[in-house]
């Protein structure tokens, strides 16, 4: 996909190929289509954003690949993002990315709220409530504790079945014989349903 007309007019990239910084606006426009971003304008305006910041660090690393660029741009655009609206700056990245998701989902942001997602200038009350209320909450800590093994009780027709067998154990032509009677029931019972 082409980069549109009105976005090669405001970037312009001084470093890197305009087939990277191409491949580079399609990694990020499918994280946003990921995210359910799919207000073309919005999510043209939030590309362009993340391709400046994205821009920026190629220009002090011409080394470094844009498009992985731009996918850590957008990575630390969301979780940042995620951390102020659900009040949770400091927690590990990946507690925030997946609480960040799981409440952007449940409240079905994109869809209610579709200019909201990454803006940075204010999000609508309503919508971090709703996101704040999609936080869910791990349960308990874990805790030690010592369980002590005892014997299980299988009840007293197991018992009788256990006891049944040990003595065909000690009689194996009595075992035989049974056997032998339960084939010869089982070739009956075929050759009547066949008949």
């Amino acid at each position: 996909m082409e980069l549109p007309l009105e976005s090669l007019n405001s970037f312009r990239p001084r470093t890197g190929t305009m087939d990277a910084w191409n491949a580079a606006y399609v990694r990020v426009e499918d994280y946003l289509r990921a995210h359910r971003i799919h207000n073309r304008l919005h999510q043209s305006r939030l590309i362009l954003k993340i391709l400046e910041r994205a821009a920026r660090r190629h220009e002090a690393n011409p080394t470094l690949d844009p498009t992985t660029l731009a996918a850590e741009e957008t990575e630390a655009t969301i979780d940042l993002w995620f951390a102020d609206v659900l009040d949770v700056r400091g927690q590990p990245h990946e507690r925030i990315a997946v609480d960040g998701r799981v409440a952007l989902l449940l409240c079905d942001g994109p869809q209610k709220w579709p200019y909201a997602f990454l803006d940075e200038r204010s999000v609508p009350e309503d919508f971090a409530k709703a996101m704040r209320a999609g936080v869910i909450d791990a349960g308990p800590d874990m805790a030690v504790s010592s369980m002590v093994p005892r014997p299980i009780d299988l009840g007293p027709i197991t018992e009788a079945a256990g006891e049944t067998l040990e003595q065909f154990e000690k009689w194996p032509l009595l075992r035989a014989l049974l056997l032998w009677l339960v084939f010869a029931g089982i070739l009956a019972a075929i050759f009547k349903a066949t008949r």
